[in-house]
Parts: structure tokens; C-alpha cells; sequence
């Protein structure tokens, strides 16, 4: 825990900004990925935009890479009790 703003260890991770760090770590081209949440009735729809040859990379073999970003958003959205969905659009 930092020493001088303890609270920035435990503030909640914001989806929407996880999604968009972990997508521009997997795409080659990190400056062509855009993310746009909306949220109605406590669901968070997160659309994630990246180069139409770069989709295969974010979903990843059997769907695998975005699986586990679907998980990580969940995880970062459960202390607010809200639900996240995540679209990945070409």
C-alpha cells in the first residue's frame, strides 16, 4: 500500500479503462483501438473497436484472449454489484 495515499490501493478498477488497457497489450497497433461503455440498469456495456485484422488477436484461439477479459471486467465490476458485458467490433 503506498505510504501516501492509501486509498488509491483499494479505489475499485474502473471496467471500462481495464478493457482498454489490456486490448492495446495485445493488438499491434494500440492507437487504432477505441472503447465506448454505456450502462443501463446496473449493466455496463463495454464496445471495444480495433483493426479489422487485429480482431482475431483480441479474441484469441477458441476464444481464450477475450475470455479472460470478459473475466478481469467482471472481477472489476463486482464490488460496484454491477454486470459488464464486452463487445469486440472490426
Amino acid at each position: 500500500m503506498p505510504a501516501g495515499r492509501p486509498e488509491a490501493a483499494m479505489a475499485p478498477a474502473d471496467p471500462r479503462r481495464l478493457v482498454e488497457f489490456l486490448v492495446r497489450g495485445v493488438v499491434e497497433r494500440p492507437e487504432a483501438v477505441s472503447v465506448r461503455a454505456s450502462e443501463r440498469d446496473r449493466l455496463l456495456v463495454v464496445e471495444v473497436r480495433v483493426a479489422p485484422d487485429e480482431v482475431g488477436k483480441v479474441i484469441g484461439r477458441r476464444g481464450r484472449v477475450v475470455g479472460a477479459i470478459r473475466t478481469l471486467a467482471k472481477a472489476a465490476a463486482a464490488p460496484g454489484r454491477r454486470r459488464v458485458m464486452v463487445e469486440i467490433l472490426g
